[in-house]
């Protein structure tokens, strides 16, 4: 799925701001079919966002099942013979998309975008309508996975139900990223693949193209290469084939460079479409116990992080956005990892051109009670459904991400209960799937079992570990975490034989609690904590990375982890980190 962007064949129209919004508190509005004529009894709500903190209404807050959300729009007299895309940049977690009274899609999957042409339900002469409505309810199909527990016992009103779910934040929901019209000609350009190489100062592009529409094979497609002066480098003709950039600009953290892959259809000698793709020159690879980028060993420092913040929930903001890639810089931080889900494209497309790498994770998380006697991976839990919906979002994900440079590793679940048999199974399918359709990068599960203990070790490329020792375990212990960590790390690399990510480490904070010595959650017991991790992390030549969890406090139950504080102020942590990393290399 291509990115919209703006060129002499395509617009977009922002559909982001005030729409209206209505609770469906019965969960009765599409059986009554409410989108047949516009909503009443609405109130203003933005899009982008999470609906749960905008009000001050504790029922909108904790609703289970669906919202409505409703805005008019006009069209251009001028787009009457193009394509028009209606995209949605996601909606938590299931939704359905009604033009005009007209349902034109419905998608499942709280984390990603999807889209449909709608240029048949337009009206150009009066106002346009656009219902979507969006339901937040997890089950056991769903990634996150979750269940509703009915109560049925004289301490609860009858009807009583809950929510539940296993993974530690807040389940909010709405219409969190933007919704956009785009316009392309009727034949137009639907994707575009690129596969970079490097032979010693060579650039190399691999490039696919897939042209969609009537007499789509009749067109000439034409592929330029341009550099950031607007110099043309490479230059061929075809649907596929391979550009070649000497004395090439390779894409890296230090030297985040980006080319201009501009794509045209060609008839009669007229540019009839164009869609330009920025393309990073690089390579990933794994090699012994060494993550390599560009042929060179690189060492990941930055965090595990959460689309998270004040009010807006989860919902996408551009200037949360740039304030926490000038943290990241600030700090010397290089990556992150998506956790728990992907996130916007627009973080990735940040992540591109500041040179930040991304572990792109699967909404997979919460797949594990942390109670050995109950089985997760069973025909009432996470069954074949599950699977089904899990690849799907795997072919969703990569379709999305596949050509960014910051991308440099899939991540397929988070603490998921991979101690369990059929854990193997499971996962081997989800594996396979993400290595059929992108052999360049490589994959890892982010792991909470212990190295004895797990059943897919050998699935993956990089062991990716979350580990508390002093916080969940013998708790308040500083003096026991060198000599726990630095057993088990080695026991993975003898096991397993693959580069180690610590992707999670860290201990609850609250922001100006200080005690000499340490005590839990005092500000300094997070940094002797990390200290005493670090230590570690130096002895060990096959540890290729550590993400302190979590960069910034986030809504739920009980963790304040994070090294910033949720208003994106600094914990005496941040300090710390920005000493190591900054003459870390």
């Amino acid at each position: 799925m291509l990115y919209p962007r703006e060129t002499k064949s395509r617009e977009i129209k922002d559909l982001s701001g005030i729409w209206k919004f209505k609770l469906d508190k019965e969960n009765k509005g599409y059986e009554e079919k409410w989108y047949l004529e516009p909503l009443k009894e609405t109130i203003p709500m933005p899009v982008p966002a999470s609906y749960n903190d905008i009000t001050q209404d504790p029922e909108i807050r904790d609703h289970i099942g669906d919202v409505w959300y409703e805005r008019n729009f006009w069209v251009s007299s001028a787009w009457v013979n193009k394509r028009i895309v209606l995209r949605v940049g996601s909606a938590t977690h299931k939704a359905k998309v009604f033009v005009n009274g007209k349902e034109v899609i419905e998608h499942k999957g709280g984390f990603l975008p999807f889209e449909v042409e709608i240029s048949k339900y337009i009206n150009f002469d009066v106002e346009n309508r656009v219902t979507i409505l969006v339901n937040n309810v997890l089950d056991w199909t769903c990634l996150p996975p979750g269940f509703i527990k009915n109560y049925n016992d004289p301490f609860h009103p009858s009807g009583y139900r809950t929510q539940e779910y296993l993974f530690d934040f807040l389940n909010y929901a709405g219409i969190h990223r933007p919704v956009i019209l785009y316009t392309t000609p009727k034949t137009y350009i639907s994707d575009i693949t690129v596969i970079t190489e490097i032979q010693d100062k060579k650039g190399i592009i691999n490039y696919e193209i897939e042209i969609e529409g009537q007499e789509c094979d009749k067109k000439e497609v034409r592929v330029t290469v341009v550099d950031k002066e607007g110099k043309k480098v490479a230059e061929n003709i075809g649907k596929s084939g391979i550009l070649e950039i000497s004395d090439a600009q390779f894409w890296e953290p230090d030297n985040p460079y980006l080319y201009a892959l501009k794509v045209e259809t060609i008839e009669d000698g007229v540019v009839e479409d164009l869609y330009t793709l920025p393309v990073g020159i690089r390579t990933v690879k794994i090699e012994g116990n060494k993550l390599l980028l560009n042929n060179k060993p690189i060492y990941l420092k930055g965090f595990g992080k959460h689309e998270d913040t004040d009010i807006r929930g989860k919902g996408y903001d551009p200037v949360i956005a740039v304030k926490d890639f000038n943290l990241l810089k600030w700090i010397g931080a290089n990556s992150f990892r998506t956790s728990h889900y992907p996130y916007a494209e627009e973080i990735l497309n940040l992540a591109d051109e500041q040179g930040i790498l991304i572990i792109d994770e699967a909404p997979a998380v919460g797949m594990n009670f942390f109670n050995k006697n109950e089985k997760v991976f069973c025909k009432d839990r996470v069954n074949e459904e599950t699977l089904k919906h899990h690849i799907q979002v795997i072919r969703e994900l990569i379709a999305r991400d596949k050509n960014h440079p910051c991308v440099i590793m899939w991540s397929v679940a988070n603490e998921a209960a991979t101690y369990e048999e059929e854990a193997y199974g499971y996962f081997k399918k989800v594996v396979d799937e993400v290595k059929k359709l992108d052999s360049t990068r490589p994959v890892t599960i982010v792991e909470s079992s212990f190295p004895d203990e797990t059943k897919v070790g050998n699935l993956v490329d990089v062991i990716c570990v979350n580990r508390y020792y002093s916080w969940y375990t013998d708790c308040g212990k500083l003096d026991l975490i060198e000599f726990q960590l630095e057993k088990e790390l080695k026991r993975w690399y003898e096991l397993f034989k693959k580069p180690i990510i610590v992707s999670e480490y860290g201990a609850d904070t609250i922001a100006g609690f200080h005690s000499d010595p340490p005590v839990m959650f005092s500000e300094e017991y997070q940094c002797e904590m990390l200290e005493r991790f670090h230590r570690v992390f130096d002895r060990l030549d096959f540890v290729v990375g550590e993400h302190v969890w979590n960069f910034a406090d986030f809504a739920t139950k009980g963790n304040r982890k994070g090294v910033f504080t949720r208003q994106r102020q600094p914990k005496m942590a941040a300090l710390l980190l920005k000493k190591r990393w900054c003459e870390k290399k």
